[in-house]
């Protein structure tokens, strides 16, 4: 499925924070998404580490909730759309201020990403399905039936089910 660009890359960016463990991990998954974030100091990164806390109860929380949840967010980012050009790209929306800084640049993507997402396909993002598993994911899929973060997540889950299923036969 494809997205525009806050509701998707930004998302995918938001996803990623929400399951780093590591200041280069937190990095890895800005960069990965088109983030163009050299390094973080480590003041930027335990200040974004501390932002996706914040972000975990979208994915975790009930479709309804989430508009709220996300508003919250925006308020606390005070994003403020404004064009831009820079690095030879055409004109595009930022959702942050030029001088914003790392930590308010991933502030204002990462609520802006999820409120077109929560507005678009709100059932499009949420937390691994499998036990014991707290991966946030965004579904990208074309039928958006997704319930697990990976291959392997759905695999561990449907062996269990057909285990189960064998011995009860």
């Amino acid at each position: 499925m494809h997205f525009n660009p806050y509701g998707g890359p930004a998302a995918l960016v938001a996803a990623d924070l929400v399951n780093a463990g590591s200041a280069s991990e937190l990095l890895a998954g800005m960069v990965r998404n088109g983030m163009a974030i050299a390094a973080l100091t480590d003041d930027e990164a335990a200040r974004i580490g501390a932002w996706a806390a914040r972000l975990r109860p979208v994915f975790t929380a009930a479709a309804t909730d989430r508009p709220a949840l996300v508003n919250e967010l925006l308020a606390e980012a005070a994003c403020r759309p404004s064009i831009t050009t820079h690095d030879g790209k055409p004109p595009h929306l930022h959702y942050s201020a030029e001088d914003a800084g790392p930590v308010g640049r991933v502030r204002a993507y990462t609520a802006g990403g999820l409120a077109h997402l929560v507005c678009e396909a709100p059932d499009r993002l949420g937390t691994c399905s499998r036990e014991g598993c707290e991966t946030a994911y965004i579904d990208t899929s074309r039928n958006g039936r997704r319930r697990f973060c990976s291959t392997r997540c759905a695999t561990r889950v449907h062996v269990a089910d057909h285990r189960a299923r064998q011995l009860t036969a």
